[in-house]
């Protein structure tokens, strides 16, 4: 799988709005280590975002 294909299937699952369908694929995959680390980097992502904007409004 590529590494874009992961990370709109980790995101669109991230938010609630994966499809069916691609949900089928994402478990036909080998191994599904590629999502839980892209999963990861998301979560770090999104609390170091809201921490970022946190701060940028109380400051």
């Amino acid at each position: 799988m590529s590494f874009w294909r992961i990370l709109s299937s980790t995101i669109a699952a991230f938010f609630g709005v994966q499809t069916e369908q691609n949900r089928q694929k994402d478990f036909q995959s080998q191994s599904p280590l590629p999502f839980i680390i892209m999963g990861i980097i998301l979560a770090i992502g999104l609390v170091i975002s809201l921490i970022l904007i946190v701060n940028q409004v109380l400051s």
